[in-house]
């Protein structure tokens, strides 16, 4: 027979009222417990995925390998700080990604608009030269040239025009074993285009080959014009660093010699380590290991230009735009 305990319909004694408040009380923190609880990664499907952090001036590279968050060994040293170089891209419209292109914000991602914006997005605007460069040193403006790229860090390879278009999952679909489009990201001769116009105004091509044979680029705004300066091929790492400086642009041919495909930002001597060999910046593939042999994620990262890689072995010529 099931004991059973029958209570007489009146008010339960004081006793009675404290053992339930610490029951209540009990499954309320078992509740609170199990809601908090680490659930493994596998069973989260419920949970969106935290945004990666990104990089500015002196933070890591990042990037994902797998699930495990990609630690880059690289970093840069620049001579000034990020409020001396790039105030008016850390606040304000200038560094604002709703700003990047001539089209609306609005209007990015209409289907319907016309003309279409296209499977590569928005064109970029053109920016005019920043205030805070007037009267600045070649060195200053070489820096914020590479404070300017580093601000995109992470960023994924894609075919687009500007870094800050993210259109959706489907929004174009490219040929069999051709570039995505979906989320944020740029190509390497549009990075360049790009890093140049929104960090002193300055316009070219972003075409690879015709950027690759600039002579005269474009102030935005005026009627003034910068002479490109051509660098030649160098027979080594030791006479790259000799003849470049942070900022000039090396135009590589891909590995079986054809047209030029790609181009990379110079970082050279404010790379860390500085008893590494010298740092570049660019949008690309992930076929490039680093020191410690470990796959360099794709998109916009620090990598080196060492010597028997891809980047050495193939770099064709290089234009310096800052000074001379």
């Amino acid at each position: 027979m099931p004991f059973v305990i029958i209570l007489p319909e009146r008010e339960p004694p004081a006793i009675m009222k404290l053992i339930f408040r610490w029951l209540l009380m009990a499954a309320m923190i078992g509740v609170a417990v199990f809601l908090h609880m680490d659930v493994p990664a596998d069973d989260r499907s419920d949970v969106a995925p935290a945004a990666p952090e990104t990089s500015n001036i002196s933070a890591q590279d990042e990037g994902a390998r797998g699930d495990i968050p990609y630690q880059s060994p690289y970093s840069v040293s620049l001579p000034y700080t990020p409020q001396e170089l790039i105030p008016d891209l850390l606040e304000g419209e200038r560094g604002d990604p709703r700003f990047e292109s001539k089209v609306p914000h609005h209007k990015w991602y209409g289907h319907t608009s016309n003309p279409w914006i296209g499977p590569w997005g928005p064109l970029p605007r053109d920016y005019k030269p920043p205030p805070i460069a007037r009267g600045k040193s070649d060195e200053w403006k070489r820096a914020r040239i590479i404070a300017t790229a580093l601000r995109f860090l992470g960023y994924d390879y894609r075919h687009h025009h500007i870094p800050d278009w993210n259109p959706p999952p489907g929004w174009h679909t490219p040929k069999p074993g051709g570039t995505r489009h979906d989320g944020k990201g740029v190509d390497c001769s549009n990075f360049t285009s790009f890093v140049y116009n929104q960090g002193l105004g300055i316009g070219f091509s972003s075409d690879v080959q015709k950027q690759a044979a600039t002579e005269i680029a474009t102030i935005h705004g005026s009627d003034q014009t910068i002479a490109v300066t051509v660098i030649p091929r160098q027979n080594s790492i030791a006479e790259w660093k000799q003849v470049l400086k942070p900022g000039d642009l090396i135009f590589i041919r891909p590995r079986n010699g054809g047209r030029i495909s790609h181009v990379v930002i110079w970082i050279g001597g404010w790379g860390v380590p500085a008893d590494g060999p010298p740092l570049i910046i660019d949008s690309h593939g992930a076929d490039v290991r680093d020191a410690a042999g470990v796959l360099i994620p794709a998109g916009i990262r620090l990598r080196p230009f060492k010597a028997g890689s891809w980047y050495a072995t193939n770099a064709d010529h290089a234009i310096r735009i800052i000074g001379q």
